[in-house]
C-alpha cells in the first residue's frame, strides 16, 4: 500500500515482489526506475491514471517508496 500526499491510499498488486526485481537488478533510485515500476505495475493489472498530473504522483510516490525498500535493504 502506497501513501499519496493527499492521504489517499492505493493497494498495488505486485508492488514489493517488483521493487524486490529492480533492486537485484541493481536499478539505481530515479525517475526511470519509476516509470518501470509504473509499466511493471501496469503489466500487472494495476490501474495507473494516465492524466499528466497522476501520472507525475504516482512517478514521486513509487519512488520514494522505491528509494525506502532500497535503505532498508542496506540497513540489514
Amino acid at each position: 500500500m502506497v501513501k499519496f500526499p493527499d492521504g489517499t491510499n492505493v493497494r498495488l498488486v505486485g508492488l514489493d515482489e517488483i521493487l524486490g526485481e529492480l533492486y537485484s537488478e541493481g536499478r539505481q533510485a530515479n525517475r526511470e526506475t519509476a516509470e518501470e515500476i509504473i509499466t511493471r505495475l501496469e503489466a500487472r493489472k494495476n490501474f495507473i491514471p494516465s492524466a499528466d498530473l497522476a501520472r507525475r504522483e504516482y512517478v514521486s510516490v513509487l519512488l520514494k517508496e522505491y528509494r525506502k525498500y532500497i535503505a532498508d535493504r542496506k540497513e540489514r
